[in-house]
């Protein structure tokens, strides 16, 4: 099985979403359609970046990585340049 890590992007509400999972598509479409949880009022969601990862736990790190301070400022500095979909 294969894993991914994503980030999401809410132009609605100038937000990002990082996650992982084994199923994108169905992932991508529970973000966007089903009538609870977080992400729910900042649809519509639109994926910007993923990593492919063999194991759950290296996916797992990968998220907590990309959710503490380095890895949202590597997220600024990556996906920023020429997306222009974050905000300063």
């Amino acid at each position: 099985m294969e894993f991914v890590v994503y980030i999401l992007y809410s132009q609605k509400a100038d937000k990002i979403y990082i996650g992982f999972t084994s199923d994108l598509i169905s992932r991508i479409y529970s973000h966007n359609n089903l009538q609870k949880g977080h992400t729910q009022k900042y649809r519509p969601w639109s994926v910007v970046y993923v990593e492919f990862y063999n194991t759950k736990i290296e996916a797992m790190h990968r998220e907590k990585n990309l959710k503490g301070g380095q890895g949202r400022a590597w997220i600024h500095d990556h996906l920023n340049k020429g997306a222009g979909f974050l905000s300063a």
